[in-house]
């Protein structure tokens, strides 16, 4: 589907992260695409989700760990995230 919209609008939906030691589970995969790559078909994760689990193999709890900014106390992984421990 290309849209009206500025620029090529393939895999709006999907994208690929490479992870490598520091505990990563070699060889494995999260997930799956449609036949296309435009969405996901199988264990959809999100950036949050990748947040937490680097942060998690760094030893450091994502939803403890907070900053302050604009007046409230705020997280990287916002209040969402979870570690993917099938590829750990």
């Amino acid at each position: 589907m290309q849209g009206a919209q500025k620029g090529r609008d393939h895999n709006p939906g999907v994208f690929t992260a490479w992870m490598a030691g520091g505990g990563i589970r070699g060889g494995t995969s999260h997930g799956t695409s449609d036949g296309v790559g435009f969405k996901a078909a199988e264990d959809p994760c999100y950036s949050y989700d990748l947040h937490a689990t680097a942060l998690h193999l760094l030893g450091l709890n994502h939803e403890k760990l907070s900053f302050y900014h604009n007046g409230i106390q705020r997280r990287l992984t916002d209040v969402h995230g979870d570690v993917i421990h099938n590829i750990l």
